[in-house]
């Protein structure tokens, strides 16, 4: 993969500063244009993202990528193009009565370049869904992809320069130290998509020039499932939703909260389920692999601390196969009787680790959530419709899907977005539009106007005004 050095980055970033001064605000039709070169560099190119992608984690399910990464973007860019003329009017906003007969509006107005420093664990998705709205709201745009999928990042840079001027969207490719000094430039917005950890060094390097971001972290998310619930249609949505990816997702349910009681059958049926999914691991295409030999044994040591500690643990292979050879695949693993003072539950897990812990009753389960820090999403599993809104009411986080998994990071209508240490902002549609525009409020004065009477000098006229909007503000 061609690496950036700091001269080569600083030119790029200066590239497109000096054409968002020369264009400062495109055009409707240049800014479809743009998004009608997006798509086409998604649709023609589905085949080469796929097998990329695929070398890189050494084993990736082209459904899954094509599924929850092109898809979501192609269906993204074409919200953008159908909703595009509507958000790009100015908008009426009421005026107080005291200033008749001017009027407000609001203009949504690019900000100029923005960062955009996308994951490895959905390269494809990360990086153009939000350069979707980026490019939508008139930006220029900048990209660094993770130096964790070189196959894919090279290829999207190759694809980028092709389909698109240099003084409009670029790819840098780098190591670590690339993207520190990437994070450090002066752009009008940065979006960072990756860990916790990271997130907070990247809000510190931004806040050296004021930059405003949007997270995009992680953490523990939450599946909770009531009494109430269809319990079969509950346990194939977490398996689905868990396993996806191998787990290797931000959004994935991280641990599973159910009954007193219930874990162990719970667990026989999720076992039963991810058997059906997966009644292979090692050769099968559905099932993907762990990213990086590191990442695996990160994974390896969460479940031997687990396992010394008395933890039930079920690995689940039913081929029986040796995936120590390989050391790519990862069998999806339930945990029992887990202690929240365990690696496992105090660190996102980002892997197919499902951790069950049982809860005595709602206002437990309730606090159990709210003692830890707020995930970006939360899954909620029953009928019980007065119990469900007290999870919604009682409960923060960043999204919300109830009976399913997943499936609120699909809404074009909804914002995407954390909350505290699960991130800040959000994108996807209009959210994103306004992400990256500026909504420069503006008062048109009237010929009418009343505000020459409110200059000095001071005296009746000027009393009579201000006891009457006493009486009308």
């Amino acid at each position: 993969m061609l690496q950036t050095n700091p001269q080569a980055l600083s030119t790029a970033f200066q590239t497109l500063k000096i054409a968002v001064a020369a264009d400062p605000y495109p055009s409707l039709a240049a800014r479809r244009d743009s998004l009608k070169k997006l798509l086409a560099l998604v649709e023609d190119h589905e085949r080469e993202f796929c097998a990329a992608i695929d070398a890189d984690f050494g084993g990736r399910s082209a459904h899954e990528t094509r599924m929850a990464e092109m898809m979501v973007v192609r269906a993204g860019v074409r919200h953008a193009l159908a909703h595009l003329s509507r958000w790009m009017r100015q908008k009426r906003v009421a005026t107080s009565m005291l200033f008749w007969p001017g009027r407000n509006r609001l203009l949504p107005q690019p900000l100029g370049v923005v960062g955009i420093v996308s994951p490895w664990n959905y390269p494809f998705q990360l990086a153009l869904a939000p350069a979707t709205a980026a490019l939508a709201a008139g930006n220029r745009i900048l990209i660094k992809p993770s130096e964790l999928t070189p196959a894919f990042s090279q290829l999207l840079a190759e694809l980028v320069g092709r389909y698109f001027p240099a003084d409009q969207l670029q790819v840098v490719n780098g190591d670590a130290e690339v993207g520190k000094a990437f994070v450090s430039m002066p752009f009008d917005h940065l979006l960072f998509t990756g860990s916790t950890a990271v997130g907070r060094e990247v809000a510190k390097a931004a806040a050296a020039n004021l930059t405003p971001v949007t997270l995009e972290l992680g953490g523990k998310s939450p599946a909770i499932i009531d009494a109430s619930c269809d319990l079969d249609s509950a346990v194939k949505s977490i398996a689905y939703g868990k396993f996806l990816n191998a787990g290797q997702t931000c959004i994935a349910p991280d641990y599973l909260l159910v009954p007193k009681g219930e874990s162990a059958s719970i667990a026989a049926r999720l076992e039963a389920v991810v058997r059906r999914y997966y009644p292979t691991l090692a050769e099968n295409p559905d099932y993907t692999a762990i990213i990086s030999p590191r990442h695996h044994a990160r994974l390896e040591t969460l479940v031997e601390e687990a396992r010394a500690r008395g933890v039930v643990v079920t690995r689940i292979n039913p081929g029986n196969e040796d995936l120590v050879a390989g050391g790519k695949k990862f069998a999806p693993t339930l945990m029992q009787g887990v202690d929240p003072d365990l690696t496992v539950m105090r660190e996102e897990i980002f892997g197919p680790i499902l951790p069950i812990i049982e809860y005595e009753n709602l206002d437990a389960a309730i606090a159990f959530v709210n003692e830890r820090d707020r995930p970006l999403a939360l899954y909620w599993f029953g009928r019980n419709a007065a119990r469900r809104d007290r999870i919604l009411q009682e409960t923060v986080s960043g999204g919300v899907t109830i009976n399913d998994c997943l499936m609120h990071l699909a809404q074009e209508n909804q914002p995407f977005g954390g909350v505290g240490a699960s991130g800040m902002g959000a994108y996807h549609g209009e959210w994103g539009f306004r992400t990256f525009s500026k909504e420069k409020p503006i008062f048109h004065q009237s010929r009418l106007g009343a505000a020459a009477l409110l200059r000095p000098p001071y005296g009746a006229t000027f009393e009579r005004l201000l006891k009457l909007s006493r009486l009308i503000t």
